[in-house]
């Protein structure tokens, strides 16, 4: 006796396991949502992004009087005069840049000598749909020991997401710290609490 496949329940199957997937596939387009930001964490605000940083862990924001102009937005973690860690946001960066690729790319290139790129991939963020493309960058380094930072060779990590907000502004966040005082789960929610305006 020969048996037929039964195309009927292998279709209807395959119906429903396609429409699940493109429903959970539109939960992630939520365009107007914004990112969360983890327990004891505080937000820097700017025209083009915000974003959280581990206030719980000793991280302050700066005043704009005392950071560089290069940045919009700053908080630093300092222990004993020494700043062990530093989340900054840089906007209107570079020029000729349209896209997170681009951003990225420029991004990189300021990162210096002595870094050893660990991964890049492309992120999407919180935001509108028109500026959630995001390329992510993690890297280690060692200090240099001077502006106050850590003894110079001291291993460091950090991990950079760059992209271009609603208006067409690039921009660049970075997260960098001792190395063994961030781990994997803090740089993921460093890039998850981005949300980009």
């Amino acid at each position: 006796m020969t048996r037929r496949p039964h195309t009927g329940r292998r279709a209807a199957t395959a119906a429903l396991g396609l429409s699940l997937l493109l429903a959970l596939a539109g939960c992630g387009e939520d365009t107007d949502g914004k990112a969360s930001i983890p327990e004891g964490w505080s937000t820097l605000d700017t025209e083009s992004l915000s974003v959280g940083y581990p206030k719980d862990q000793g991280y302050a924001e700066q005043p704009a009087a005392e950071r560089s102009r290069s940045n919009a937005a700053v908080a630093l973690k300092v222990e004993d005069g020494v700043r062990t860690g530093m989340v900054s946001v840089q906007l209107n960066f570079a020029t000729g840049v349209s896209d997170a690729a681009g951003a990225a790319a420029a991004a990189g290139a300021g990162i210096g000598l002595g870094t050893t790129r660990k991964a890049t991939e492309d992120v999407r963020l919180a935001g509108p749909s028109t500026a959630r493309d995001a390329r992510r960058i993690d890297y280690d380094f060692t200090a240099d020991g001077k502006e106050d930072t850590p003894n110079k060779g001291t291993p460091m990590t950090g991990v950079l997401v760059a992209g271009v907000d609603s208006g067409g502004v690039p921009f660049v966040v970075r997260l960098n710290a001792v190395r063994d005082a961030v781990d994997a789960e803090d740089l993921d929610a460093f890039v998850g609490s981005i949300t980009v305006k």
